[in-house]
């Protein structure tokens, strides 16, 4: 099973989504959530978090070094080494919960509940593909490099949601 496959959507009413992600990835848990949960693990597959309060109702502000596009919000959920989330402005709530498979493996069930067109459903779930590809590279050893970053992989993962119905 490839670690990042396609997500599924649901509607939740008029102009509102929920994504849901699965990934299963090749790295114990404890060593996976740094990646989500700090400054320097962030900056390295998703956005730099300019603002992170690492606890429950802290302050979040992440700019995505892709697009230039900053959020802010709260943390609205934390356990420590198992769920994170981030309710921030237009992206809605960003919801990581990890789950150990054995010693060695983790699964992350991603959820994010936003608002927004069909388009625009679209393009997050292009986006969160591309970003979890990013995550397994960073885990790698290979962070991403945002000065040489394109959008050529997000518009082929973008062509092939949109060739996809995953209401």
């Amino acid at each position: 099973m490839p670690p990042v496959s396609h997500a599924t959507s649901e509607s939740r009413g008029e102009d509102r989504w929920i994504l849901r992600f699965e990934v299963h990835l090749p790295i114990a848990y404890e060593a996976l959530w740094p990646a989500l949960t700090t400054a320097e693990g962030l900056r390295g597959w998703l956005a730099a978090a300019d603002v992170l309060q690492r606890r429950l109702g802290g302050a979040v502000t992440l700019r995505w070094l892709n697009t230039g596009t900053t959020v802010t919000g709260r943390i609205t959920a934390w356990d420590v080494e198992r769920i994170a989330e981030y309710t921030v402005t237009e992206h809605g709530r960003i919801r990581f919960h990890l789950e150990p498979v054995g010693t060695d493996s983790t699964v992350i069930r991603f959820l994010n509940e936003r608002s927004g067109s069909d388009e625009d459903r679209l393009d997050c779930l292009a986006g969160w593909h591309h970003h979890f590809e990013l995550l397994e590279a960073a885990l790698q050893g290979h962070p991403a490099d945002w000065a040489h970053w394109t959008d050529a992989r997000w518009a082929e993962l973008r062509s092939s949601y949109g060739a996809f119905s995953h209401r």
